[in-house]
């Protein structure tokens, strides 16, 4: 049980890291929105690569965040029955629902994601727009890192929903 309680927050740490790394993002992403707009609609100046600038940001916060958010019991999820309802009874929902929807969902994407971004690495795509930014293949390599980073979060929840199961079984013992 300790083992898995350790390997769970190592995951935890690690999402932890990542996610308030990312949140910088969103500091950079507000300013440079910020000088977009006074560019464009003060001095009649405008850059495509300032613009895809803050969409690829904001792509990186929410796919390299949605581990750290997950931790954070952050998602979304239908409440009527999970608020009010036992430790165990959520745990028991956690593990089923990690181990049955967020990891199958996972490694599909995972999977039919990597054609994807080989393909973009092979022939080091970048914008398709003129005056975009290039490089376009780092950003699409972001996809199977959200995926797996993902899944580590969801199998932490998996573990740690496991280990108040096991605990509630042996109080009730």
């Amino acid at each position: 049980m300790g083992a898995l309680k350790t390997l769970a927050g190592w995951i935890d740490r690690l999402n932890e890291y990542i996610g308030r790394g990312v949140s910088w993002l969103t500091v950079l992403m507000v300013f440079d929105v910020f000088v977009v707009v006074v560019l464009r609609y003060i001095f009649n100046i405008g850059w495509i690569w300032m613009q895809e600038t803050y969409v690829w940001m904001h792509g990186m916060v929410f796919t390299l965040g949605a581990g750290y958010t997950l931790l954070h019991d952050g998602h979304v999820r239908i409440d009527i029955i999970y608020r009010t309802a036992s430790k165990k009874y959520k745990a028991a929902i956690n593990l089923l629902g990690s181990l049955f929807f967020g990891l199958p969902v996972l490694w599909l994407l995972y999977s039919r994601s990597l054609p994807y971004v080989i393909r973009s690495w092979k022939g080091m795509e970048s914008s398709a727009e003129a005056g975009g930014l290039p490089y376009l293949f780092l950003l699409k390599s972001i996809i199977p890192v959200f995926c797996v980073l993902f899944a580590l979060q969801f199998l932490a929840l998996a573990l740690r929903s496991l280990c108040t199961l096991i605990e509630a079984d042996r109080r009730d013992a």
